[in-house]
């Protein structure tokens, strides 16, 4: 819990920032806290049983890992001794407490009950971590004083934790809650706004939580927080504890109008000792300095958890954790190339002794607006390509991105080349068109010959009595280039063949679209100077090799008209 009422009072101090915000940066986590939240997202049994709450400790930290955000566990240690009437309170009388003490104030801290449904929860969140890479600082007693320690000491650039009393312990930025969807955003506090806004520094908040009540006292009853906060400030940052320490809270008491009891409560100056002097590993010790050294991600151990606990396949693993492992590593590359750059190095990307990360750059992406790049990584086992922010790259290697938009223009002018081919392909496709019309033409003019001896009108019998020694086809073909050839038909059409001409012949144009309809009058007229060809009648009388040649013919002829079209 924390401080009563201390997270409205900091409200005005609240900032949403992007979860990209903690990229390069050391955290630490009050893993309590966060299980906690966890579980009260999904209390159901089967989701218990399911482990719900695990997956999303597994989310939340591959989504920092793809920031290359150091992440370092913290755990609870032994319950200290000036905090077991409260826990009691919270627990019906100790469920998770051991009863074995008989008065508090000869006991100094009490060690907790490993075997309870929560410890078995730290422990699983434990294992995992340290399959990703995570380690965990175990603290003597309260993890939220352990992490406030490491963040006042520059260990950490930030605390993920809910209770509100880590600001007593010393924090300096705090991170209340996370939230993944949407691109991610964290809920983040800093103790620089808190005394720039509200005015109250570390002493104002321990005096607010012995006027409002916190883990270690029940305040002063019937006190709210405005009259709190009016009062602290009354004071001042400077004197509060002081004037606390040397009179207790009998003259908070007397402004409220309380009644007057001269009798000096001495647990207010273990409280005050408890915020300032918390029990903690110090910063030089060798303890944390092993918690916030770098370990390697176990893939083997991380696919066993998740097989035992979650029941995914590797394959499954993999797809959720490999692309985040290569994101981070990227980070890290791109974070040589900026120090290197700082120092005045700027080797080409083949001399840098590190080896970039990424193969290539596959193609442009969109991510929840945000430009990305789909690349292939080079030594990757189990990961061949994924989706990484555009900037990172940018920053990590340009030279990438050179590369990839020149195999883009190569592409694009091979493409243009391909669907303009060069005028001698053209003029060559034109010739073998025109040769292959010409011979269709003459095999069937001449098969006309031969089959009716001018008694029927055949398609060369047709041509011939347009009184026409040649005929003209023009056709349309790639690079709008125009071919016009002359076909004679004086060989193919007899001299002996006699038309009569008493009436004047139309000749239809197959390859012209159908004229539209004429009246009535001009029908009729029109039928006394058109003489209509039946093909179909002609066809009956056909050879089945005319036929086939007149069938290609007319295929020839439409795929003509389709491209002039």
């Amino acid at each position: 819990m924390g401080v009563k009422n201390l997270w409205d009072i900091l409200e005005s101090c609240k900032k949403t920032v992007p979860l990209h915000h903690l990229q390069n940066k050391r955290v630490c986590v009050d893993l309590s806290c966060w299980m906690v939240q966890l579980q009260n997202v999904s209390k159901s049994h089967a989701c218990m049983k399911e482990k719900v709450y695990l997956r999303g400790l597994f989310h939340r930290l591959r989504a920092l890992i793809a920031l290359n955000c150091n992440v370092v566990f913290v755990a609870d240690g032994s319950i200290p001794a000036i905090k077991l009437s409260t826990y009691r309170r919270r627990l019906n009388m100790g469920k998770e407490v051991e009863h074995n003490e008989t008065n508090s104030q000869q006991v100094t801290s009490l060690r907790r009950n490993m075997g309870s449904e929560f410890s078995i929860m730290i422990k699983e969140a434990k294992a995992l971590g340290m399959a990703l890479g995570i380690s965990c600082l175990n603290g003597i007693e309260e993890a939220e004083a352990q992490c406030a320690l490491l963040n006042f000491e520059s260990l950490c650039d930030g605390c993920f934790s809910s209770d509100s009393d880590i600001f007593l312990f010393g924090a300096r930025t705090v991170y209340r809650d996370i939230c993944l969807g949407d691109g991610g955003h964290i809920v983040c506090y800093e103790m620089a706004d808190i005394e720039t806004k509200l005015g109250f520094g570390r002493d104002s908040l321990i005096a607010l939580s012995l006027l409002l009540g916190c883990d270690y006292y029940q305040g002063v009853h019937g006190l709210g927080p405005e009259s709190a906060c009016q009062i602290v400030k009354s004071i001042g940052d400077k004197f509060v504890l002081k004037k606390i320490a040397s009179e207790g809270l009998e003259w908070a008491k007397k402004r409220k109008g309380g009644v007057n009891n001269l009798q000096k409560d001495e647990k207010v100056l273990q409280v005050i000792n408890a915020y300032m002097k918390p029990k903690c590993h110090s910063a030089d010790s060798d303890v944390v300095h092993r918690a916030l050294a770098q370990y390697q991600f176990q893939r083997i151990k991380l696919h066993q958890i998740c097989t035992e606990l979650f029941e995914w396949p590797s394959e499954k693993t993999d797809g959720y954790i490999l692309p985040s492992i290569a994101e981070r590593d990227l980070r890290r590359f791109a974070n040589l190339r900026i120090t290197s750059s700082e120092l005045g190095l700027n080797p080409p990307l083949h001399e840098i002794p590190v080896k970039c990360p990424v193969s290539e750059i596959v193609k442009n992406r969109r991510v929840q607006g945000r430009e990305c790049y789909e690349v292939s990584w080079g030594k990757m086992d189990g990961l061949e390509t994924s989706i990484v922010p555009a900037d990172l790259i940018e920053s990590a290697c340009p030279e990438k991105i050179l590369e990839f938009e020149e195999r883009k223009a190569q592409k694009k002018k091979q493409n243009i080349q391909k669907r303009r081919p060069k005028k001698n392909e053209t003029a060559s496709s034109v010739a073998e068109l025109d040769e292959k019309l010409q011979n269709l033409l003459l095999d069937i003019n001449l098969g006309d010959k031969g089959n009716h001896n001018g008694e029927s009108f055949g398609f060369s019998t047709a041509m011939a009595a347009t009184d026409l020694s040649t005929s003209e086809f023009s056709y349309q073909s790639h690079g709008n280039m125009e071919h016009t050839r002359n076909i004679s038909t004086n060989d193919a059409v007899s001299s002996s063949i006699t038309i009569s001409s008493m009436h004047k012949v139309e000749v239809i144009d197959l390859l012209s679209p159908s004229p539209a309809p004429k009246k009535c009058h001009e029908q009729r007229s029109s039928k006394q100077n058109v003489e209509v060809i039946n093909l179909s009648d002609i066809e009956n009388d056909m050879s089945p090799e005319h036929k086939e040649k007149a069938k290609d013919l007319r295929l020839f002829l439409a795929s003509i008209r389709n491209e002039m079209h």
